[in-house]
Protein backbone atom coordinates (compact mmCIF):
# COMPACT_ATOMS: atom_id res chain seq x y z
CA UNK A 1 0.00 0.00 0.00
CA UNK A 2 1.06 3.59 -0.48
CA UNK A 3 2.58 4.61 2.94
CA UNK A 4 4.74 8.02 3.49
CA UNK A 5 6.85 7.95 6.22
CA UNK A 6 5.52 10.01 8.57
CA UNK A 7 2.61 7.61 8.15
CA UNK A 8 4.38 4.33 8.62
CA UNK A 9 4.07 2.33 11.80
CA UNK A 10 6.38 -0.37 12.02
CA UNK A 11 6.24 -1.69 15.70
CA UNK A 12 5.38 -5.41 15.96
CA UNK A 13 3.68 -5.25 19.28
CA UNK A 14 1.56 -1.96 17.83
CA UNK A 15 0.89 -4.09 14.94
CA UNK A 16 -0.11 -7.12 16.36
CA UNK A 17 -2.39 -5.03 18.90
CA UNK A 18 -4.26 -3.53 16.27
CA UNK A 19 -5.36 -7.34 14.43
CA UNK A 20 -6.31 -8.03 17.94
CA UNK A 21 -8.18 -5.07 18.68
CA UNK A 22 -9.67 -5.02 14.52
CA UNK A 23 -10.60 -9.11 14.67
CA UNK A 24 -12.58 -9.03 11.45
CA UNK A 25 -9.70 -8.66 8.84
CA UNK A 26 -10.39 -9.60 4.46
CA UNK A 27 -8.26 -11.82 3.26
CA UNK A 28 -7.00 -11.08 -0.25
CA UNK A 29 -5.87 -14.21 -2.68
CA UNK A 30 -5.33 -14.03 -6.44
CA UNK A 31 -7.12 -17.73 -7.75
CA UNK A 32 -8.04 -19.09 -10.92
CA UNK A 33 -11.06 -16.28 -11.45
CA UNK A 34 -8.98 -13.95 -10.52
CA UNK A 35 -8.90 -11.68 -6.95
CA UNK A 36 -11.18 -13.71 -4.38
CA UNK A 37 -11.85 -11.32 -0.59
CA UNK A 38 -13.62 -12.87 2.65
CA UNK A 39 -14.41 -11.08 5.33
CA UNK A 40 -13.46 -13.27 8.38
CA UNK A 41 -12.85 -13.08 12.01
CA UNK A 42 -9.18 -15.05 12.77
CA UNK A 43 -6.48 -15.78 15.63
CA UNK A 44 -3.37 -14.11 15.81
CA UNK A 45 -0.38 -16.72 17.22
CA UNK A 46 1.81 -13.86 18.02
CA UNK A 47 4.63 -16.10 19.16
CA UNK A 48 4.49 -18.40 15.66
CA UNK A 49 6.78 -17.00 13.55
CA UNK A 50 9.07 -13.98 12.95
CA UNK A 51 5.92 -11.85 12.49
CA UNK A 52 3.46 -14.06 13.97
CA UNK A 53 0.66 -16.18 12.58
CA UNK A 54 -3.18 -16.03 11.46
CA UNK A 55 -5.57 -18.93 12.03
CA UNK A 56 -9.35 -18.71 10.35
CA UNK A 57 -11.46 -20.81 8.93
CA UNK A 58 -14.21 -20.71 5.36
CA UNK A 59 -17.15 -22.12 4.54
CA UNK A 60 -16.66 -25.24 2.68
CA UNK A 61 -19.15 -23.65 0.32
CA UNK A 62 -16.52 -20.74 -0.38
CA UNK A 63 -14.72 -21.23 -3.49
CA UNK A 64 -11.69 -19.04 -2.48
CA UNK A 65 -10.29 -21.82 -0.86
CA UNK A 66 -10.28 -23.97 -4.03
CA UNK A 67 -9.20 -21.50 -6.57
CA UNK A 68 -6.38 -19.69 -4.50
CA UNK A 69 -2.92 -19.99 -5.97
CA UNK A 70 -0.92 -21.44 -2.82
CA UNK A 71 2.43 -20.35 -5.22
CA UNK A 72 1.56 -16.65 -4.09
CA UNK A 73 1.14 -15.02 -1.15
CA UNK A 74 -2.63 -13.79 0.40
CA UNK A 75 -3.20 -10.72 1.95
CA UNK A 76 -4.91 -10.12 5.18
CA UNK A 77 -6.07 -6.71 5.77
CA UNK A 78 -7.15 -5.06 9.54
CA UNK A 79 -9.12 -1.94 9.67
CA UNK A 80 -9.01 0.08 13.05
CA UNK A 81 -10.85 3.46 13.71
CA UNK A 82 -11.25 5.47 11.09
CA UNK A 83 -13.36 9.67 11.21
CA UNK A 84 -13.69 11.59 7.90
CA UNK A 85 -11.62 15.05 8.40
CA UNK A 86 -13.09 18.23 7.89
CA UNK A 87 -11.05 20.99 6.59
CA UNK A 88 -13.30 24.09 8.99
CA UNK A 89 -10.99 22.04 11.82
CA UNK A 90 -7.56 23.07 10.71
CA UNK A 91 -6.15 26.60 11.93
CA UNK A 92 -4.88 27.21 8.37
CA UNK A 93 -8.07 27.61 7.31
CA UNK A 94 -8.30 30.96 8.88
CA UNK A 95 -4.52 31.82 8.16
CA UNK A 96 -4.91 31.15 4.66
CA UNK A 97 -8.12 28.47 3.30
CA UNK A 98 -6.10 26.01 1.46
CA UNK A 99 -7.35 23.26 3.03
CA UNK A 100 -9.12 20.19 1.66
CA UNK A 101 -11.16 17.18 3.39
CA UNK A 102 -9.24 14.06 4.04
CA UNK A 103 -9.80 11.15 6.25
CA UNK A 104 -7.81 9.57 9.17
CA UNK A 105 -7.22 5.96 9.84
CA UNK A 106 -5.00 2.64 10.77
CA UNK A 107 -4.66 -0.63 8.96
CA UNK A 108 -2.33 -3.21 9.18
CA UNK A 109 -1.63 -5.52 5.97
CA UNK A 110 -0.17 -8.91 7.11
CA UNK A 111 0.77 -11.11 3.78
CA UNK A 112 2.07 -14.61 3.76
CA UNK A 113 1.87 -18.13 2.23
CA UNK A 114 -1.51 -19.52 3.03
CA UNK A 115 -2.22 -23.10 3.89
CA UNK A 116 -5.47 -24.85 4.04
CA UNK A 117 -6.94 -27.33 6.03
CA UNK A 118 -10.21 -29.58 6.76
CA UNK A 119 -8.93 -32.08 9.54
CA UNK A 120 -10.90 -32.03 12.45
CA UNK A 121 -8.05 -32.32 15.10
CA UNK A 122 -6.59 -28.87 13.34
CA UNK A 123 -10.30 -27.40 12.86
CA UNK A 124 -11.72 -27.97 16.51
CA UNK A 125 -8.75 -26.43 18.68
CA UNK A 126 -9.06 -23.47 16.04
CA UNK A 127 -12.63 -22.66 16.73
CA UNK A 128 -12.44 -23.17 20.24
CA UNK A 129 -9.98 -20.99 20.56
CA UNK A 130 -11.96 -17.71 18.55
CA UNK A 131 -14.73 -18.57 20.27
CA UNK A 132 -13.03 -18.44 23.92
CA UNK A 133 -11.24 -15.52 22.42
CA UNK A 134 -15.05 -13.43 21.60
CA UNK A 135 -16.99 -14.79 24.56
CA UNK A 136 -14.39 -14.78 26.97
CA UNK A 137 -15.55 -10.91 28.12
CA UNK A 138 -19.62 -12.13 28.91
CA UNK A 139 -20.22 -13.04 32.26
CA UNK A 140 -22.24 -16.26 31.08
CA UNK A 141 -19.37 -17.27 28.08
CA UNK A 142 -21.19 -19.75 25.35
CA UNK A 143 -19.11 -22.22 25.15
CA UNK A 144 -18.33 -25.08 21.96
CA UNK A 145 -18.56 -27.90 24.10
CA UNK A 146 -22.34 -27.12 24.96
CA UNK A 147 -23.57 -28.15 22.05
CA UNK A 148 -24.18 -31.85 20.98
CA UNK A 149 -20.83 -33.35 19.88
CA UNK A 150 -23.05 -34.57 16.70
CA UNK A 151 -23.78 -31.43 15.51
CA UNK A 152 -20.28 -29.65 15.98
CA UNK A 153 -18.65 -32.77 13.81
CA UNK A 154 -21.17 -31.64 11.33
CA UNK A 155 -20.21 -27.47 11.58
CA UNK A 156 -16.85 -29.15 11.02
CA UNK A 157 -17.14 -30.62 7.90
CA UNK A 158 -18.79 -27.27 6.58
CA UNK A 159 -15.82 -25.31 7.23
CA UNK A 160 -12.23 -25.03 5.84
CA UNK A 161 -9.68 -23.56 8.34
CA UNK A 162 -6.43 -21.48 6.76
CA UNK A 163 -2.90 -21.33 8.34
CA UNK A 164 -0.94 -18.28 7.36
CA UNK A 165 2.08 -17.37 8.42
CA UNK A 166 3.54 -13.55 8.16
CA UNK A 167 5.98 -12.77 5.82
CA UNK A 168 5.38 -9.30 6.14
CA UNK A 169 3.65 -6.89 8.11
CA UNK A 170 3.17 -3.50 7.57
CA UNK A 171 1.17 -0.60 9.19
CA UNK A 172 -0.63 2.82 8.07
CA UNK A 173 -1.40 5.05 11.36
CA UNK A 174 -2.93 8.44 9.32
CA UNK A 175 -3.00 10.90 12.01
CA UNK A 176 -2.76 13.84 10.47
CA UNK A 177 1.01 13.81 11.10
CA UNK A 178 1.54 15.56 8.12
CA UNK A 179 -0.37 18.74 9.62
CA UNK A 180 1.07 21.39 12.02
CA UNK A 181 0.26 20.88 15.62
CA UNK A 182 -2.17 23.63 15.37
CA UNK A 183 -4.19 21.44 12.91
CA UNK A 184 -4.11 18.66 14.80
CA UNK A 185 -5.03 20.27 18.22
CA UNK A 186 -8.22 21.57 15.68
CA UNK A 187 -8.38 18.14 14.40
CA UNK A 188 -8.62 16.50 17.82
CA UNK A 189 -11.05 18.86 18.92
CA UNK A 190 -13.45 18.40 16.32
CA UNK A 191 -13.88 14.74 16.43
CA UNK A 192 -14.69 14.77 20.03
CA UNK A 193 -17.18 17.92 19.59
CA UNK A 194 -19.35 15.31 17.53
CA UNK A 195 -19.66 12.38 20.05
CA UNK A 196 -19.11 9.74 17.73
CA UNK A 197 -17.72 6.50 19.36
CA UNK A 198 -15.40 6.15 16.48
CA UNK A 199 -14.57 9.37 16.07
CA UNK A 200 -13.52 9.53 19.35
CA UNK A 201 -11.19 6.54 19.08
CA UNK A 202 -9.18 8.26 16.18
CA UNK A 203 -8.92 11.32 18.56
CA UNK A 204 -7.47 9.55 21.17
CA UNK A 205 -5.04 7.54 19.42
CA UNK A 206 -4.13 11.19 17.96
CA UNK A 207 -3.80 12.67 21.19
CA UNK A 208 -1.61 9.96 22.09
CA UNK A 209 0.62 10.27 19.46
CA UNK A 210 1.51 14.36 20.26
Amino acid sequence: MYNPSHFREERLDVLHEAITQARLCSLVTLGSDGLDASHIPVLLEAGEGAYGTLYGHLARGNPQWKQTDRTIEALAIFMGPDAYISPSWYAAKAEHGKVVPTWNFVTVHARGPIEFFDDRDRLLPLVTKLTDRHEGKRADPWKVSDAPADFIDGFLKAIVGFRLPIAKIEGKWKLSQNRSEADQRGVVDGLRAGGDSADGAVADLMARQR
